[in-house]
C-alpha cells in the first residue's frame, strides 16, 4: 500500500525552495484521510501556482494514489 503522506511530502519538497520546512500531517477518520500540507510562507506560491493550478494537480496525484485506501482523501495547503 502507498504512504500517501510520504508521498505528498515528496512532491512537496519537489515544488519548493526550502524543502526543510515541509511539513505533512495526517488525520484520519472512519471514512475521510485529511493530509494537511504546510510549507514556508515564500514557497507558498510555488505549491498554489496559477490559478491554483500546481495545487489541483498534486490533489490529483494523491486521490488516484488513494484509490486503494477505500477512503475519501482532502489535501489541505496551508
Amino acid at each position: 500500500m502507498i504512504n500517501l503522506q510520504e508521498t505528498l511530502l515528496d512532491i512537496a519538497k519537489a515544488i519548493v525552495d526550502s524543502p526543510e520546512e515541509v511539513r505533512v500531517t495526517q488525520e484520519e477518520d472512519e471514512n475521510t484521510v485529511t493530509l494537511t500540507l504546510t510549507v514556508a510562507p515564500d514557497d507558498m506560491g510555488m505549491v498554489i501556482g496559477r490559478h491554483g493550478r500546481i495545487a489541483k494537480a498534486i490533489r490529483t496525484v494523491i486521490k488516484a494514489a488513494s484509490v486503494n485506501t477505500g477512503k475519501k482523501v482532502n489535501v489541505d495547503i496551508r
